[in-house]
């Protein structure tokens, strides 16, 4: 945005919200207005913009150059002035609550040098007070109240009424542009900075590129305001209705004289195909349509700009501007009884290449070439269309995020080898977020060019790149130049500063030299001088590399003595190494395999369960994150990483939470988080034992005692010696086989405590009034058509290998019950391995004379 454009106060955010609420009243007064104007439907063709002379406009010092001719391109984004709802409707002054207010304000106003000055000198107190008003913490609660302050002001409004001198008008019209520019930068800095303080991402590039993808596409679609309801006047249902209506006539009326050719079918490829055109109303509307469209993906709205395309006929263009989203088939590990839909495409380097060919396509329309540009992240063809700073700066960055995806897929192995391969131009770019504003330096586009020395778009760089100590200096060369800035913009660079000695960078960086050092008793006063939530998140960031036990005993000391909250930085702690976990929940085979290595990451896991079992205040955190980890290890076969998480939980963590919560006065039942993690880790430890029990049964199971062989030709002495052995073997037997029975009993007992868990049923929680937490819902389920099914067979094993067949012909019934419906977690080839192995049962019983079911035959 290169210009003060003054838009009317409906596209503002708050207006827009306000004008939801006055249609209805607006469009009554319209039906009641008398004259012929009020009766007529106005299109947008004959709406006109009153604005004074373009040459009235003086360049002030503190406006971006070429503003006011890039107010006038902005107004002409098509031939039809489109933007019809930029200026306030004839009505609109009776619909404002407040006018009489503005009215008076206005008047005011108007007396002054410089209205738009005057009207804006409430914003140096309102920042004091705002500032003085949050917390030391609150700092996003402070930033995103200066972009409310920002866009609050009434500016646009008094622009428009301010008649008596263009001069007053144009300057009115900078400070507009300062404010928001200013209320926009205020956005980008606590987008990007609540990423970079509260999260650790481990990709910290490809959050903040799409971060500022993000924002760009904010500004944009704040401009849009709701113009997409203006279009409506051209959508129409029926796809090129002037050239189908002038082919209709050519028929009707062969000998008419209609002598330009045209298309002679009217399917998407037809004009290209037959290298004829459209009919020139249709070729209109196409162009229009098209520069919509792609100011609508300029805004991030792509679900608008397709139901555009179907509202306008073209259903097909609307389809092509899906095929970017990745193909994922959750069936493929599923194994759920129901298919779920598939996603994405799955011929998308395909569609990539498609979209890439057609953006370098000369015949198609400039905009449409810039659409299917962005799609194939075809930057050439993309930066034509693109006229302002914003624009550009967008389209390099979307360019890089699409760049980093393609990267990320090749180096994972997502994108398998295609029939077709992008350009080497694009394959090899080697896009840098500082390499995009090194070619914003170098732009061919003067009024770019121009716009990158304008103050807010070099702050904004500043901001986007980290680079505090280049905007230091950029500032420093501002106040060292003549004339002075102005006012506004010194009041916004004071609050940066603010804003950034709020952040403690400094002591941030001694904070870092400290861990570095390993200062340990030093560090935790330092980090309480931060803000509460960057405490958290740096403190909890240094505790992930204490390792010792001792250690991290005396780190929790230092911290609690400091002031810090403890109990919200072991959690985050937990919870930062517990969620860097890319593994997801996959199906176990029926393979008697029965566990996966524990490797180095899970070990870590394992281990930072540590520290919240020092404090006995966090049990019931402790007994929630353990949980959470030994779900993970289920669901992997690593019961024995399992284990090793659940001897980490003191075994009177129960009987603690229920002693705490009593100590509390409390008279009611524990609350529903806490009973149902409780149960959870009963679930848990019934299915450890179970497994414990069945891999003590397998071991013992193969280590039956080995009967002696008989010596051939043998002495008086060695049969002797052999007629010991036997004996030996007899008792060692005997016992082995005593011990198998009371392992087997053992087994079966462990197993049915899971199949047939009380209360619900195994991993279901009693108390449904719990806060939702759908992951964990998600887990748990997944966990019963995981667990449950592989319990049952390994019964089956146990059962079948004793020779206990009529036993488990009787499991039948169980799985078959209503009462336990543990059918509903079979998959159909895991109930047919089950039918079979009762298959087997039974014929082993026909065998011994008895009858399929175990009993004997009756005569």
């Amino acid at each position: 945005r290169n210009s003060p454009v003054v838009r009317e106060f409906e596209v503002t955010r708050a207006a827009r919200r306000r004008s939801k609420k006055r249609g209805e009243s607006h469009s009554m007064q319209d039906t009641n207005t008398t004259g012929v104007s009020a009766s007529l439907p106005v299109t947008v063709r004959e709406k006109k913009l009153h604005w004074p002379p373009v040459t009235s406009f003086p360049r002030v010092l503190f406006s971006p150059p070429s503003a006011l001719l890039g107010y006038v391109k902005s107004q002409n984004l098509d031939e039809s002035d489109w933007t019809n709802t930029l200026y306030p409707s004839p009505m609109s002054v009776f619909e404002d609550g407040s006018f009489t207010d503005e009215v008076n304000m206005s008047a005011v106003m108007l007396k002054e040098d410089d209205p738009g000055e005057a009207a804006a000198v409430s914003l140096f107190p309102e920042f004091l007070q705002s500032y003085l008003h949050h917390s030391s913490s609150a700092v996003f609660d402070l930033l995103e109240d200066y972009e409310t302050i920002c866009q609050e002001k009434t500016l646009q409004k008094l622009v428009l009424r301010s008649a008596t001198t263009q001069q007053k008008t144009s300057k009115t019209a900078s400070v507009a542009w300062l404010l928001e520019q200013e209320a926009v930068t205020w956005r980008l800095i606590t987008s990007l900075y609540r990423d970079r303080i509260q999260t650790a991402m481990e990709d910290g590039l490809m959050m903040d590129v799409t971060l500022v993808v993000d924002w760009l596409e904010s500004i944009a679609k704040d401009d849009i305001g709701d113009f997409s309801d203006n279009i409506e006047y051209y959508a129409k249902t029926v796809y090129w209705e002037n050239t189908l209506h002038t082919l209709k006539l050519r028929r009707d009326k062969p000998m008419a004289g209609f002598s330009r050719p045209l298309v002679t079918e009217l399917d998407p490829d037809a004009p290209i195909r037959q290298k004829r055109p459209l009919a020139d109303l249709d070729r209109e509307d196409d162009a229009r349509l098209l520069r919509y469209l792609f100011t609508l993906i300029r805004a991030g709205m792509t679900d608008e700009a397709q139901r555009l395309c179907k509202r306008c006929g073209q259903a097909w263009r609307a389809a092509t501007l899906e095929g970017w989203k990745l193909y994922h088939d959750p069936n493929i590990n599923g194994g759920g009884a129901e298919l779920e839909p598939v996603e994405g495409n799955p011929h998308r380097c395909v569609w990539k290449v498609c979209c890439w060919r057609m953006a370098e396509e000369e015949q198609f329309n400039r905009h449409e070439r810039a659409i299917y540009a962005v799609l194939s992240g075809n930057l050439r063809q993309l930066l034509p269309v693109c006229e302002t700073w914003e624009d550009t700066v967008w389209a390099y960055f979307r360019v890089l995020v699409d760049t980093l995806v393609e990267q990320e897929m090749r180096s994972s192995g997502l994108s398998h080898e295609e029939l077709e391969e992008l350009p080497r131009e694009y394959l090899e770019a080697s896009w840098t977020m500082e390499k995009v504003f090194e070619e914003l330096q170098a732009t061919e586009s003067k009024s770019v060019l121009e716009a990158t020395r304008e103050h807010y778009h070099v702050i904004q760089k500043f901001v986007i790149l980290s680079d505090l100590d280049g905007l230091m200096e950029e500032f420093s060369d501002w106040l060292g130049r003549t004339p002075p800035l102005p006012g506004h913009l010194l009041r916004f660079m004071t609050h940066l500063v603010l804003f950034y000695r709020s952040l403690g960078m400094q002591l941030k960086a001694y904070i870092s030299l400290l861990v570095k050092e390993k200062q340990l008793e030093l560090i935790a006063f330092y980090v309480s001088h931060l803000p509460i939530e960057m405490a958290v998140t740096q403190y909890a960031r240094f505790l992930e590399e204490v390792t010792e036990n001792e250690q991290r005993r005396r780190c929790l000391e230092l911290a609690s003595k400091a002031g810090l909250d403890v109990a919200a930085i072991t959690k985050t702690v937990v919870e930062t190494v517990r969620e860097r976990d890319s593994e997801e929940f996959s199906h176990h085979d029926l393979t008697p395999a029965l566990d996966t290595g524990t490797t180095a990451e899970d070990q870590q896991k394992i281990d930072i369960i540590d520290w919240l079992v020092f404090d006995p205040a966090q049990r019931a955190e402790a007994l929630k994150q353990s949980n959470a980890i030994m779900r993970k290890f289920l669901a992997s076969k690593k019961h024995e990483a399992a284990k090793l998480v659940f001897a980490k939980v003191p075994k009177d963590s129960m009987r603690e939470i229920y002693h705490q919560w009593e100590e509390q006065g409390m008279n009611m039942p524990l609350p529903a988080e806490e009973e149902n993690a409780i149960r959870e880790h009963l679930c848990i430890r019934a299915y450890l034992e179970a497994h414990e029990a069945f891999n003590e049964w397998f071991r013992h199971l193969n280590s039956s005692p080995v009967k002696p062989t008989a010596p051939a030709q043998a002495k008086f002495t060695e049969k002797v010696a052999y007629e010991m052995k036997e004996k030996e073997y007899k008792m060692e037997f005997e016992n082995w086989q005593g011990r198998l029975e009371a392992l087997t009993e053992e087994v079966k007992e462990r197993i049915y405590n899971v199949l047939l868990f009380v209360d619900g049923g195994w991993m279901v929680d009693v108390r449904e009034d719990a806060e939702e937490d759908s992951e964990r819902s998600v887990q748990m389920a997944l966990l019963r058509r995981l667990c449950l099914p592989m319990m049952t067979f390994l019964l089956l094993t146990v059962l079948q290998r004793t020779a206990r067949h009529q036993e488990s012909l009787r499991l039948a019934d169980i799985i078959a019950s209503d009462q336990h419906r543990l059918y509903e977690v079979f998959t159909r080839e895991e109930l047919q391995k089950f039918l079979q192995k009762m298959r087997e049962s039974s014929l082993l019983l026909l065998d011994k004379g008895l009858d399929p079911l175990g009993y004997e035959l009756q005569s």
